[in-house]
């Protein structure tokens, strides 16, 4: 079954923050009914993956935030907070629009 979204969230900093965005990014999947659904006949899944470095830091936003990125777009977010989570997966993932304010340039 192929994946409608992988998204990765960087884990490689101190704060640890980067797991906690990505237990975030997962309860919201699950909230918002996008974690696994069907639609036109065929089902969809999303999977949230940690791992140790996306190689983005140079252009993260430098916050206290972790960096991910959401496949099969390739389109990178940085500073994004466990608070972030829910409209992250409302925009992105369930109606297909980037976060903006959430973007790396």
């Amino acid at each position: 079954m192929p994946l409608e979204h992988h998204i990765f969230v960087c884990n490689n900093q101190k704060s640890g923050v980067g797991d906690d965005v990505a237990k975030a990014l997962k309860v919201a999947l699950k909230k918002q009914g996008l974690k696994s659904f069907v639609a036109g006949g065929k089902k969809h899944r999303s999977r949230i993956q940690t791992c140790n470095c996306l190689d983005v830091c140079k252009q993260c936003k430098k916050g206290s935030g972790a960096a991910l990125v959401v496949y099969p777009e390739g389109i990178f977010y940085g500073d994004v907070k466990p608070g972030d989570a829910a409209t992250l997966v409302q925009e992105h993932i369930g109606e297909g629009r980037p976060v903006k304010r959430l973007l790396l340039d």
